[in-house]
């Protein structure tokens, strides 16, 4: 990995960028503050390091002083805020597991909100303002990694900058750690208030439950293991004074890929910096990429991006697709039909095709019913589509149905002397005493 090509790690943070930032709009939805803020950091992060590595892919010259001040910052906040909201997510969780109450006020909810934000937002900026303390220069720029903060090492470095990480998530596995008591004591109540919250579920309360405890499972050895090389990888200096900290504070250090990759602690050090930041977006998307919620938005998004550059979106089915699109495609499918054979037998009474249409509509006699020639593109007759009929009455009144189409049938009764009838030659007496049936 830390020996790939550059475009390599290149595509992967840009990659990394689009996980956090796809699925951010229906997140906010929920008002999960200490997973937004996850989502934004590492989706920020990711970014800097995808311009970084185009700019600097093989040259040291600081081609933007600016873009490296801010984004040099934004990598020290976000080296702490990714383990900050990781611990939001976890105290969000324990409280929901140890709630006692389904119902929260506007007022509790604000403040479950700033409180998110006092951590995932509040301490990554107190991180940035403390690192300014041990800053011995204005930045780095390292060959086909590109702007890096610059720490002087010393001792005060690691209480301000180096062990924030790791007393983050020892607080993140004791929220961890609670949860599950709590799960197993209160489930009922947990349930319960599952089934009150409409924006968070069981599967997503879970989901969320792993991407905090593997967060708070790699925090912890990662921010011990940071810690020991950065005491071996070069020496550490003693703290004298701000004055001697701070001298020559406006020079920049240009280091090409040559020298840097000379010692194997830097480059292990240089390239996990970076390259945690591409794993942490995937391990987001792995748990919340391919949820129901999201793959509803993607096809949302799929069927808008459609039907504005002409593409056909019949074949792209909704859950609460209407029955009228299901039983017939105008451009593709074909209308089905229903065809009714009507044999000639005898029957005391006419079944009816459905509980819900009368009789009487159809004026159908109870006699014996004759055959009827019917032609193959005569679809209206002996069909009738369920959406044809009315809807179920609200206040209970009866709702006429509409009329059939006119069957060719005999009349119900039928008149003996407007019958034709052939008479023989026999004697008047014979042919009057005939009873015609």
């Amino acid at each position: 990995m830390f020996n790939s090509p550059d475009w390599v790690f290149s595509m992967f943070a840009f990659l990394g960028f689009l996980c956090c930032m796809i699925p951010l709009p229906w997140h906010l939805e929920a008002w999960n503050t200490g997973t937004c803020l996850y989502m934004i950091w590492t989706g920020l992060s990711c970014l800097i390091q995808f311009i970084n590595s185009i700019v600097w892919r093989s040259s040291v010259i600081n081609w933007a002083p600016v873009w490296c001040d801010i984004s040099t910052k934004i990598m020290v906040g976000s080296s702490v805020a990714i383990p900050a909201c990781s611990l939001c997510i976890n105290r969000r969780l324990y409280h929901i597991a140890s709630i006692s109450s389904v119902t929260k006020t506007k007022a509790q909810k604000r403040r479950d909100i700033m409180t998110d934000l006092a951590i995932g937002l509040g301490i990554p900026v107190l991180e940035m303002i403390l690192q300014y303390i041990v800053q011995g220069h204005r930045f780095n720029i390292f060959e086909e990694i590109g702007c890096y903060p610059a720490t002087y090492n010393t001792p005060l470095a690691y209480v301000l900058v180096f062990a924030w990480p790791l007393a983050l998530g020892c607080l993140s596995a004791y929220y961890c750690v609670r949860t599950i008591i709590e799960l197993a004591q209160r489930r009922t109540q947990f349930m319960e208030f599952l089934s009150a919250n409409k924006n968070l579920s069981s599967s997503r309360y879970f989901r969320l439950m792993g991407l905090a405890g593997i967060e708070m499972l790699c925090t912890i050895p990662l921010g011990i293991y940071v810690i020991y090389l950065n005491t071996t990888a070069q020496e550490v200096y003693p703290w004298i004074s701000w004055a001697d900290t701070h001298s020559n504070f406006s020079r920049i250090e240009q280091v090409p890929s040559i020298f840097w990759r000379m010692s194997n602690p830097t480059v292990l050090s240089i390239e996990l910096s970076r390259w945690l930041l591409v794993v942490c977006a995937f391990v987001f998307f792995a748990f919340f990429g391919f949820a129901d919620e999201a793959r509803k938005n993607y096809r949302l998004a799929y069927v808008s991006v459609a039907k504005r550059v002409g593409l056909s979106t019949a074949g792209t089915m909704s859950s609460g697709g209407s029955r009228s699109e299901m039983a017939y495609n105008s451009r593709a499918g074909t209308m089905p039909v229903f065809v009714a054979h009507h044999t000639e037998q005898k029957r005391d009474s006419l079944t009816s095709f459905s509980t819900d249409i009368s009789i009487g509509e159809f004026n159908i006699a109870f006699d014996d019913a004759k055959e009827i020639p019917h032609s193959p593109t005569d679809t209206a007759r002996g069909s009738m589509y369920k959406e044809s009929l009315p809807s179920t009455p609200v206040d209970g009144q009866t709702v006429p149905l509409p009329h059939a189409p006119a069957l060719a049938r005999p009349d119900p009764a039928l008149d003996i002397n407007s019958v034709p009838r052939l008479v023989a030659d026999s004697p008047e007496s014979l042919r009057n005493s005939i009873d015609i049936v």
